[in-house]
């Protein structure tokens, strides 16, 4: 699963190259070398804790990869995966005399900022650490983030089964879910268990399609009737209008009437969920398939809805930790190297980019093999070592070229 947290294991190492791939575009999705702080709340980053700045007794504060890695070299920093809408606090008002390396101006503290129990390195309904020392036995349950409140829980404390299919990329906790109860709607039709369609997906989506037709036909339903604009009684007596006129209409009657048309709102799809009737036990925490958002109520009401739940995030599919992973994948920190490639190039300069995107897939893919081959654990350090080695080699290159 995409929100998986990395498998525990008593040597500290990563147990396949599946897992230390992800490790390393979770780092990779984020800018090693300039503190995200500039560009306000980043709608998702890695982020990083230090005891030794901010322990437990002192306000919760996260860091950007930047900054763990210059400003807090040498400290006691823990992961703390990713986080999404939140702004650098390093060197702010939370760390006392402490002041950030990369950018020393900072507001007192980030007010949009959302702190959970991670931040004092705690996790699940249990609040326990990760690893736990004093329960040992526990370090085997995989740990799983929930999409929602982005907290961490054990699969034991989940209180349902986990399923072993792939398709299945994001979890929300049963709190998350009561929180926004009408996803419960959602995970009677679309969610698993119980009901896990690949198949019946699509059904279900034509007999959707086919209400929506039979309620266009005999008028608004109840739900659009808030619209100030769907008024059943006008629309008729327009279209009566238009009927029975002989004339040609004008050009503002032509265009107020193609405005209208395509301003008609679209029926609202959890109540026709709710009309069918289908219900699920509102316990335990639910898992989505890849699709599961797009499937989600877009009307007026229900974006309403979303807000005032907080969870307004969730019409975005790419919020999604899988989308952040993807832009690792095709952004190493950042930069895609084939965003170079412009017409002004010539064809020099053209080589000189491919070459460097071939060399940069053959060096990390190098990198994670070696380091599953020495049972080496991947770490920001070494990470960043790579890249300044990758660095290093364009730089003795280009100075050869120039001898």
């Amino acid at each position: 699963m995409a929100a998986d947290k990395d498998e525990a294991n008593t040597d500290g190492m990563f147990a396949n190259r599946e897992e230390l791939e992800e490790a390393f575009y979770v780092l990779a999705g984020s800018d090693s070398e300039n503190c995200s702080y500039s560009r306000g709340y980043v709608k998702r980053q890695a982020l990083f804790a230090c005891n030794t700045c901010t322990p437990n007794t002192a306000e919760p504060a996260g860091v950007c990869l930047a900054c763990a890695n210059e400003c807090h070299d040498g400290h006691d920093i823990f992961e703390l995966y990713t986080k999404r809408n939140f702004r650098c606090d390093c060197g702010n008002g939370k760390f006392g005399e402490f002041k950030c390396q990369l950018m020393p101006a900072k507001d007192e503290q980030n007010i949009k900022n959302v702190y959970n129990h991670n931040f004092r390195g705690c996790y699940c309904a249990c609040d326990r650490p990760y690893p736990d020392t004093e329960n040992p036995e526990i370090n085997s349950d995989e740990m799983i983030q929930c999409v929602v409140c982005e907290d961490w829980f054990h699969t034991r404390h989940l209180g349902c089964n986990v399923g072993e299919s792939e398709e299945l990329l994001e979890m929300v906790c049963e709190a998350c879910m009561n929180k926004a109860s009408f996803l419960w709607t959602y995970a009677a039709h679309f969610a698993a268990p119980p009901v896990s369609l690949p198949e019946e997906d699509e059904e279900e989506e034509v007999e959707v399609a086919e209400e929506a037709g039979k309620e266009e036909d005999s008028g608004p339903s109840q739900s659009t009737d808030e619209e100030p604009s769907t008024s059943a009684e006008h629309t008729k007596q327009e279209e009566g209008a238009n009927r029975s006129s002989p004339c040609k209409r004008t050009h503002e009657e032509m265009t107020g009437s193609m405005a209208k048309a395509t301003s008609k709102p679209v029926p609202c799809r959890l109540n026709q969920l709710q009309v069918k009737g289908l219900e699920r036990l509102r316990q335990g925490a639910v898992f989505w398939p890849s699709t599961w958002r797009s499937k989600l109520c877009t009307c007026i009401s229900c974006k309403k809805a979303y807000v005032a739940a907080e969870v307004q995030f969730l019409m975005d599919e790419s919020d999604t930790i899988l989308a952040y992973e993807n832009k690792g994948l095709d952004e190493p920190f950042g930069q895609h190297p084939l965003m170079a490639l412009t017409n002004s190039m010539d064809r020099r300069q053209q080589l000189e980019v491919i070459y460097g995107v071939n060399e940069l897939k053959t060096t990390i893919s190098a990198f994670l093999d070696q380091c599953i081959a020495e049972k080496k654990e991947i770490t920001v350090e070494a990470v960043n070592q790579l890249f300044e080695e990758l660095k290093a080699r364009k730089r003795r290159r280009t100075n050869a070229g120039y001898q």
